[in-house]
């Protein structure tokens, strides 16, 4: 049996199997296609080959490190989410993941919003907040019409744009802020909360948080158990913030007060088919 493909990604916090909205993406698409990958759930992008988060060592392709591209290559590998996507839904999956990207990411992703504005952006700062969490409100909502009462955005199976979703909408919903509005609306939105609780105890079960009592414990490299790190609680705690000064945007960084790991949720019925190994920094 050939070796599973590996994936290097941030590590988890506030019950996520990562802090990371790019890394959670690729997570959540290969739970969702059963894609045979060894998980290494790193804090800091030095510890993969690439040097960037999320990267998936392959085989045959080397190391792809772009988000779209990793989904790519597993629908290359015949893990496809949208297989039974007609044209039309594949063309709504193209629109809804640009609308993220144009109206949700700017307020989540402290790169794009100085790519945006410059390095004068914050002279209009208030201007440029109404701005912005307008454009993210009216993207939530729109996003809550088109789910409805629907399990996931094309009826009961998941999809790649429920990945994007998911990915962009549980770190805004997890992290715990003082002054959330644009958490506050999201909050207001039942059926997208729903939406995210229901993914994260189908196919993160226990991720983010301690693995259940009777869960066995994770296997290392070696085939052996993992020995428990004793500044293991430390490190998370720096791969989180880490991510999030790398990776989150104006709102998080305005805002982040503490960082609450969830606990474990209930067995998923989808099997877990990611064999994962967590790696800690050492000192």
């Amino acid at each position: 049996m050939a070796a599973p493909m590996e994936l290097f990604c941030w590590a988890g916090g506030w019950g996520l199997p990562s802090v990371d909205p790019d890394c959670l993406a690729v997570l959540t698409y290969a739970r969702f296609t059963g894609a045979p990958l060894k998980v290494h759930r790193v804090s800091s992008p030095w510890r993969s080959p690439s040097g960037r988060l999320p990267a998936l060592k392959t085989r045959d392709e080397g190391t792809i490190s772009k988000t779209q591209q990793i989904i790519t290559h597993l629908r290359k590998q015949k893990y496809n989410a949208d297989y039974d996507l007609s044209a039309t839904q594949g063309a709504d999956t193209l629109a809804f993941v640009s609308l993220l990207e144009e109206k949700l990411l700017p307020v989540l992703h402290l790169e794009r919003l100085q790519l945006m504005w410059g390095d004068g952006y914050m002279e209009d700062e208030e201007k440029l907040e109404k701005e912005l969490y307008r454009d993210a409100r009216e993207c939530l909502t729109l996003l809550s019409q088109r789910l409805g009462s629907q399990k996931f955005f094309f009826g009961d199976s998941p999809a790649s744009l429920d990945a994007f979703v998911f990915s962009r909408l549980a770190p805004l919903l997890k992290a715990k802020l003082p002054n959330g509005k644009l958490q506050q609306h999201l909050k207001s939105l039942q059926n997208l909360c729903n939406y995210c609780t229901s993914i994260l105890s189908l196919y993160f079960p226990w991720d983010g948080g301690e693995p259940p009592a009777s869960a066995p414990r994770a296997a290392g490299a070696d085939g052996g158990e993992t020995e428990e790190d004793p500044h293991k609680r430390r490190n998370q705690l720096l791969s989180v913030l880490v991510g999030l000064a790398a990776m989150l945007g104006y709102a998080f960084l305005s805002g982040i007060v503490s960082i609450q790991r969830g606990g474990a949720g209930p067995a998923g019925r989808q099997p877990i088919t990611l064999e994962e190994e967590e790696e800690e920094e050492e000192e």
